[in-house]
């Protein structure tokens, strides 16, 4: 059975090999989400998003700062549905330390570009997923057998504080 500590450091690590969240303004929009990418430092928590200073999300920031954010590993085997507050941070020392060949590609005028902005989101927590091949598998066994399908689930899934 893996701790919430374990299945928290295998989220980090699936973000960090791919980077790449859903993230919406809750209430905004219906709650609707939409693709970014993420940059992560080396505390791992805030994340952090390049973006444009008239993205759908920066001009939602006026109406509420929750955040919703939902991820998905690039093997289908981590998910994770994340809460937070969602801040312009457009420091640029930070700038600067995230600053990389993909995201300049982004800004005509580089790191100082006018439409550039910087999104800050600071987890509160998250509920992540643990899934492999069995975790489809063994609900349809459990059915098959009379138990709830979800039976024995729970050891993979950790609510956890970031």
């Amino acid at each position: 059975m893996a701790s919430d500590q374990e299945i928290k450091d295998l989220f980090w690590k699936e973000l960090k090999a791919s980077p790449f969240l859903m993230l919406g303004i809750d209430g905004e929009r219906g709650a609707a989400t939409q693709p970014m990418t993420a940059q992560i430092d080396e505390e791992e928590s805030p994340l952090w998003f390049f973006t444009a200073n008239d993205h759908d999300l920066v001009r939602a920031l006026d109406n509420g700062d929750r955040a919703i954010a939902a991820f998905s590993s690039k093997g289908h085997d981590v998910f994770a549905s994340l809460r937070g507050r969602l801040s312009l941070d457009n420091d640029p020392a930070t700038i600067d330390r995230l600053w990389n060949p993909v995201v300049s590609q982004w800004y005509e005028g580089g790191k100082s570009d006018p439409k550039l902005a910087l999104l800050r989101l600071d987890v509160d927590d998250a509920k992540i997923w643990k899934s492999d091949l069995g975790g489809f598998i063994k609900p349809a066994i459990n059915k098959l057998f009379g138990r709830k399908p979800e039976s024995g689930e729970h050891e993979k899934v950790a609510e956890v504080s970031i």
